[in-house]
């Protein structure tokens, strides 16, 4: 147990809000967003804010909802499963050539990033032809796959699913999502990598969203926001939305450690001799569903953008593709249902930053990182994301820092 540094509001809901909030932030849509969340009947004790909070679909990015009876599937969101994989090297930057440029065009060819023609046939963002070793994970978890598509037919989508299931296994997808080469605090380097359960993940995602949309409908049921429709525990629905949500994380789970695997062999073919990989791999969700015990109750925990930091659990905190990163420990504060940030969390929407970021500025916020320079990547230029030190300060009794990571290559969808 540690002394919260939170800001409590109560705005007439069912319970209140706890904020991880102080100078950072925060936009004027996810207040409404969070004011939303408390009025839902079935919240257990208060909804958490982490301070990277911004506004999402349904639910704020950087919340923690801990509910009894019920489930909001958009409080999960759509990339389900999403997090974070890091791990320690033998190698220091002092091992490094000066040039890393073709040690990013390694990473660029060996996992499928981006996305083309609309995610079709020949997608770059997908294997056309899967590995084998990428095929034999597929096959461990398709059966229970089938079990899930065999209740609801309708996500099969033409019978698509199971087949980009397999082509998006050990990819990247875009946005936010990406792989980089770090230097810690003692100049020793790192591989991490951000992505999730890419369009399986989607599909499974807005699927139960609907599902729960037309459940409202037919209950008669008003929300202060549709996307903030609901799964009744006991109902067929809120079973196999969290058969999907397991599975999805699992494939999330595997996604990220295909990936490593890919970008720890480039590093070796990059140095041309054996490069060893710590044995502690820390590989951990932000977009998920838990069952908890917090405050004496067994309740369900949606993080939406949240590190789940129990005492002494390991996490990942990214800032943005031209700020630090941090890998840290949890000191289990209960007033934050033993969570963290999972991030910087947005300042600017990718259009605004597009609008309003400059190329030069891209260019001078990235200086010294091996990565894109190019106008279509402004929408995640590091001026797009709160100040990571601000954010990292504001949960200051949330987890403490164990390592200080600064890119030295950066790879983006």
């Amino acid at each position: 147990m540690t002394d919260s540094n939170y800001e409590y509001f109560h705005v007439g809901g069912h319970v209140g809000i706890k904020t991880w909030t102080k100078g950072v932030e925060i936009a004027d849509n996810a207040c409404d967003q969070l004011a939303n969340v408390s009025r839902m009947p079935f919240i257990h004790k208060h909804v958490a804010a982490m301070p990277d909070v911004h506004w999402g679909m349904g639910a704020t990015v950087g919340s923690v909802i801990a509910t009894k009876g019920a489930i909001i599937p958009a409080a999960v969101g759509v990339d389900i499963g999403c997090g974070m994989i890091a791990m320690k090297l033998d190698l220091w930057a002092t091992d490094l050539p000066d040039s890393l440029a073709g040690l990013r065009s390694r990473i660029e060819k060996a996992v499928p990033h981006g996305r083309t023609n609309d995610g079709r046939p020949g997608d770059r963002g997908a294997w056309g032809q899967a590995p084998r070793s990428h095929l034999s994970a597929f096959n461990r978890i398709e059966p229970r796959l089938n079990v899930i598509m065999d209740k609801h037919p309708k996500l099969l989508r033409s019978g698509t699913v199971t087949q980009r299931a397999v082509r998006h296994l050990g990819t990247l997808g875009t946005g936010n999502h990406f792989i980089e080469i770090c230097l810690d605090e003692n100049q020793q380097v790192w591989i991490m990598l951000h992505s999730g359960s890419r369009g399986i993940g989607n599909a499974i995602g807005m699927y139960f969203i609907n599902l729960a949309k037309e459940d409202m409908r037919k209950w008669f049921i008003n929300l202060p926001d549709d996307d903030l429709a609901y799964v009744v525990d006991g109902t067929d629905h809120f079973e196999d939305y969290l058969e999907a949500v397991e599975w999805a994380q699992e494939y999330a789970h595997m996604n990220r450690q295909l990936m490593m695997q890919a970008a720890h062999q480039c590093m070796v073919d990059f140095m041309g001799r054996p490069v060893l990989g710590s044995v502690e791999v820390i590989n951990c969700h932000h977009n998920y569903i838990s069952l908890e015990n917090h405050f004496g109750s067994n309740v369900w925990v949606t993080r939406k953008g949240a590190v789940r930091a129990r005492t002494g659990d390991l996490g990942i905190i990214p800032g943005s593709m031209g700020a630090r990163s941090f890998i840290v420990r949890g000191k289990g504060n209960a007033d934050s249902f033993h969570s963290c940030s999972h991030g910087a969390g947005r300042v600017m929407s990718r259009n605004e930053a597009k609008r309003t970021v400059s190329l030069e500025q891209h260019l001078r916020d990235t200086n010294g990182v091996e990565c894109r320079k190019d106008a279509s990547v402004i929408d995640e230029t590091p001026s797009a994301y709160k100040d990571i030190d601000a954010v990292m300060a504001a949960q200051s009794d949330l987890v403490d820092i164990v390592h200080t990571l600064k890119q030295v290559v950066c790879v983006k969808g």
